[in-house]
């Protein structure tokens, strides 16, 4: 059973972890109105999703 001898320390822990980190949140253009939206999203703006309303719009 995989089971460590030694403590890790403070700086290789961390050293470990230093690529856990959230990725930027991808925007493309919303085909009806151009506003940035997270891909395979419906628009908040004008409620449509691949060019259907599927939503009712923001007011």
């Amino acid at each position: 059973m995989g089971v460590p001898k030694r403590r890790v320390s403070k700086r290789r822990g961390r050293m470990r972890r230093a690529h856990y980190k959230l990725d930027p949140v991808h925007l493309v253009p919303c085909p009806q109105c151009h506003t940035p939206v997270i891909s395979h999203r419906a628009c908040p703006e004008c409620g449509h999703y691949r060019r259907r309303q599927v939503i009712g719009a923001k007011e």
